[in-house]
């Protein structure tokens, strides 16, 4: 029997590189040996202050990225995570069992709590019950995870430890599904930083959908650093590491065949060159898919459909579990 995979992302701003090599590559790569949950998870979007005018586009768009990445939805199950409301409701139960001091003592609710100063809101402090509500209303074996990430899931194996030994033993508790070396990928302006949507500057980074003028700017002015030869595993050359492991990947070559190469290269302006051309030829055919997915009428609304149903099933079963566990009276 194959092991349940459960993981998404958020529909805030463009997919970027960073999203699409650090996660949704690598489920591409393994979904033929899991069971998958793909959601969307547009309500983890509005922790932090958002556009209402655009959520449901980049919903939308999120999905179809998925499904142009390569998620094919006759294998995993592609959905909204508000379009199933067991998610909200199974985050509330979990509330009323959860230590506030866990949630406090969570690293990034501290990070974006500075930034948003008093006008911080309760869902960006209990962002990690939701997203644990996420992981168990699936039975989830697995959940892939990067270094940000691996408190939060700490979190939810906690909160479901809690709830087994308080109730029944409803819940089960996760592991976490390490992602492979190399797939942390870096901002184009600063090689220290993980490239994230949330840095102000759209030169910090190339979404899936940029076009290739767009592609050309941001790797002709990405930071580099003035030693003109170019080697990987240099830990005073973040840059270096970030831009040739991302022409690795996007050329689909090897570290050794990379440094090989890079003899040939005269320094930066060379290599940047050819690592344009490759980043443009790795993405043109997912864009051309996403094209297609988005232009195809009524497909797309299909696959939700069809993927809320699968996922439904699934939540409200383990729903009725839990609330059959704490005592609620069923209808």
């Amino acid at each position: 029997m194959q092991k349940r995979v459960l993981s998404g992302v958020q529909p805030t701003g463009n997919l970027h590189i960073g999203n699409y090599l650090g996660a949704i590559r690598n489920w591409v790569e393994t979904q033929a040996d899991y069971e998958n949950f793909f959601c969307v998870v547009d309500l983890h979007a509005i922790t932090v202050p958002h556009d209402p005018k655009t959520l449901a586009s980049n919903t939308r768009d999120i999905a179809a990225l998925y499904i142009a990445c390569g998620i094919d939805p006759k294998i995993s199950t592609i959905f909204v995570q508000s379009h199933v409301s067991a998610h909200a409701e199974l985050t509330w139960l979990l509330n009323c069992i959860t230590p506030l001091n866990w949630l406090e003592r969570m690293i990034q609710f501290k990070e974006k709590a500075v930034k948003q100063g008093e006008n911080v809101g309760v869902g960006l402090l209990d962002y990690p019950v939701l997203m644990a509500a996420d992981i168990l209303l699936y039975q989830a074996d697995l959940v892939p995870v990067g270094e940000d990430q691996k408190q939060h899931l700490e979190l939810t194996r906690d909160i479901a430890g809690r709830f087994n030994d308080q109730f029944a033993p409803v819940l089960k508790v996760p592991d976490p599904l390490i992602r492979k070396e190399g797939a942390r990928v870096m901002s184009l302006t600063d090689g220290t930083k993980k490239m994230s949507k949330s840095d102000p500057s759209e030169m910090s980074r190339i979404h899936v959908l940029d076009k290739p003028d767009e592609i050309t700017k941001k790797i002709k002015k990405c930071k580099t650093d003035a030693v003109r030869e170019l080697a990987f595993d240099d830990r005073d050359r973040p840059e270096a590491n970030n831009l040739l492991g991302l022409y690795a990947i996007f050329a689909n070559k090897t570290k050794e065949q990379v440094q090989a190469e890079a003899a040939t290269w005269r320094g930066w302006g060379d290599f940047k060159n050819v690592l344009t051309d490759a980043a443009i030829a790795h993405l043109e055919p997912i864009q051309a898919k996403y094209d297609e997915v988005i232009q195809e009428s009524g497909y797309l609304d299909g696959v939700l459909r069809d993927g809320r149903e699968k996922a439904a099933e699934t939540a409200f079963k383990t729903l009725k579990a839990v609330k059959d566990a704490m005592g609620y009276l069923p209808f």
